[in-house]
């Protein structure tokens, strides 16, 4: 398995390529679909692609946790992060690779 991870050069100029495109704007291209699906997320709490998956804003309430160094509990505030759920298709395509 190769431990690489694709960069998003390699997907911008992967864009430009199929498309037929200058590099550079490959890279334009990218940027704008990133940006669109932040805005989404952000306004709607959720993201979801066919045959690719979904992503949802998850809100955490404050709990207690502990320091791993010290064993002293310590409060963790509040926040939001983002959960990703990869559709059937996806899940079916891994798996036969």
């Amino acid at each position: 398995m190769n431990s690489e991870t694709i960069t998003r050069e390699e997907i911008s100029g992967s864009i430009a390529e199929k498309i037929r495109i200058p590099h550079n704007h490959g890279g334009r291209v990218l940027k704008k679909i990133l940006e669109i699906m932040l805005e989404g997320l952000a306004k709607d709490g959720q993201l979801k692609l066919t045959s690719f998956g979904s992503f949802v804003i998850l809100h955490k309430n404050k709990r207690v946790g502990r320091n791993p160094k010290t064993g002293q509990d310590v409060m963790i505030t509040p926040r939001k992060s983002v959960s990703f759920r990869a559709s059937d298709k996806l899940r079916h395509k891994i798996a036969k690779s």
